[in-house]
């Protein structure tokens, strides 16, 4: 698994283990975030002895192949990417590098190297900016927004001439809006949670109207291991969800939970951002059993309380 110390990846990393599977975590520990929390999101998995962490970049050639020459992987999660909207406009050509590039060693040392199934971590923000939904997979994806959208539909290319040229087996996902406890500190619900706890007004860009298809981690980490035991060929699959939330109702939620007022500091829309995510999930749904269990209200007492226990 690539991103293994991340949000996501070290959720599913738990899991895994938690199903007595043997699992090898890569991770870059890039300084996007503190390295500090990354370490402490892996603190149960490193106590395991069917773990094991490798630290490396994915855009290394030789550390990738040499890891799929030694550990001879049944299934590739492939999470690893710099990730957000807004720090892509910042550095498009690094993003494109890491995620593009990246990817791209990472397919083909698995092509290379024994063929195992891959599940590659693709985002909504391929849909770009639409005023209907919910999004499905067979929509047009030509006209995303945001460099990182760009490298997240490039990505999807790529696997798709790895399966076609190679017989690599991949499932695209196509993960909409993701929270709970381990959240990145930069995403929208942990950094308002955060700020609201300090005493700190909350940055709103725009009116707080912008709906999200809010995921819950736990619902999203059960797909990703049905995509990890199912051979699909090549498939893109929405992740969501299944219904949307607005960024003023999500703020109404976290001053229920957590107690405490939030101050609105309205700043202007950015550029990048799209006013809506919402995603169809019939098609994983009839292909994986795909089914999300967790409700909006529920995830974000969860993830309050989880908050409130690392504080």
């Amino acid at each position: 698994m690539t991103g293994a110390a991340g949000f996501i990846g070290s959720t599913l990393v738990e899991r895994l283990l938690g199903e007595g599977r043997c699992v090898v975590g890569l991770d870059s520990f890039d300084p996007f975030y503190s390295e500090r929390q990354k370490e402490a999101n892996l603190e149960k998995a490193l106590a395991s002895d069917a773990f094991t962490l490798v630290r490396a970049d994915i855009r290394d050639a030789d550390a990738m192949r040499r890891q799929f020459i030694e550990q001879r992987p049944d299934a590739v999660v492939h999470l690893a990417a710099l990730a957000g909207v807004r720090p892509s406009l910042e550095r498009p050509a690094v993003y494109a590098d890491v995620n593009v590039h990246g990817s791209s060693v990472v397919f083909e040392a698995a092509a290379r190297h024994g063929g195992p199934r891959v599940v590659f971590a693709s985002s909504s923000s391929v849909y770009g900016e639409r005023d209907d939904g919910p999004f499905r997979e067979t929509d047009p994806v030509e006209r995303p927004v945001s460099p990182y959208a760009a490298t997240k539909r490039a990505g999807e290319l790529v696997a798709h001439t790895f399966h076609h040229a190679f017989g690599l087996s991949v499932t695209c996902a196509r993960i909409f809006t993701v929270y709970g406890p381990r959240q990145r500190p930069d995403l929208a619900i942990c950094k308002f949670a955060r700020r609201m706890l300090d005493g700190k007004s909350i940055p709103v860009f725009g009116d707080g109207s912008a709906l999200r298809d809010f995921t819950y981690v736990d619902d999203l980490v059960d797909g990703l291991v049905r995509a990890v035991d199912t051979d699909l060929g090549f498939a893109i699959l929405n992740f969501a969800g299944g219904r949307t939330v607005s960024v003023a109702e999500m703020i109404e939620s976290l001053e229920r939970e957590l107690g405490v007022p939030a101050e609105i500091e309205t700043l202007p829309e950015q550029t990048g951002d799209v006013k809506r995510t919402w995603g169809d999930i019939s098609a994983a749904r009839e292909q994986l059993g795909y089914d999300p269990q967790v409700s909006f209200e529920e995830g974000l007492a969860r993830f309050a309380a989880w908050l409130r226990e690392a504080a």
